[in-house]
């Protein structure tokens, strides 16, 4: 493999770190692994990054920031809160093969034995119920929802969807359709509307 030059991106270690997580898990990922993908030389990584923990975490973040453009993108094209809130739950939930939920819940294991991906992981799903938060709080200013505390639904609405998640992903003893009914009916209870107006 021809190696590449010095200048290599930090963008560019980020995109190679994430498609090395994507493939082997974030435990099993090392520097070596990434830098071999470049054809750099694991100092060039270090350079960039100063440790594995930070390389990783940064990843973490780069792989979601995806996500939350899709996030951004869909509650603009929202004509009403009941319908940003219909977006943004079907968004939440695992899609096709999910590559996006593998490294949440592969990032998950990985904060608890790492501060740095405890804090990007934190951060990052403060920004997701942050939003949800959000769009509660404008369907209940414009009468659509009855919820009196609308932080709180955005926060058991995401515990919910991360549990169901992981039980469609990893243990395989839910279905999809299975999780987006139940959490459609469980946000129809916190907003006290029609499930069917979230379907």
């Amino acid at each position: 493999m021809k190696r590449r030059k010095v200048e290599v991106r930090r963008e560019e270690i980020l995109d190679a770190t994430v498609a090395q997580v994507q493939q082997r898990g974030f435990a099993s990922t090392r520097v070596a692994d990434v830098a071999k993908a470049l054809g750099i030389s694991s100092g060039l990584v270090f350079y960039h990054f100063g440790t594995k923990e930070r390389l990783l975490a940064d990843a973490l973040e780069r792989a979601t920031e995806a996500d939350l453009e899709r996030l951004r993108r869909t509650t603009a094209r929202a004509t009403d809160p009941v319908d940003a809130v219909r977006r943004i739950l079907a968004l939440y939930q695992p899609q096709g093969r999910a590559p996006g939920w593998t490294i949440w819940v592969d990032g998950w294991a990985e904060a608890l034995r790492s501060q740095e991906m405890r804090e990007a992981s934190r951060r990052l799903d403060v920004r997701w119920k942050d939003v949800l938060a959000g769009a509660i709080r404008d369907g209940v200013a414009a009468g659509d929802f009855r919820c009196a505390d609308p932080e709180g639904a955005a926060w058991r609405l995401s515990a919910l969807l991360d549990g169901l998640a992981v039980q469609v992903m990893v243990h395989r003893t839910l279905t999809k359709k299975q999780l987006a009914s139940w959490v459609r009916n469980n946000a129809a209870h916190e907003l006290d509307i029609d499930p069917e107006l979230l379907a």
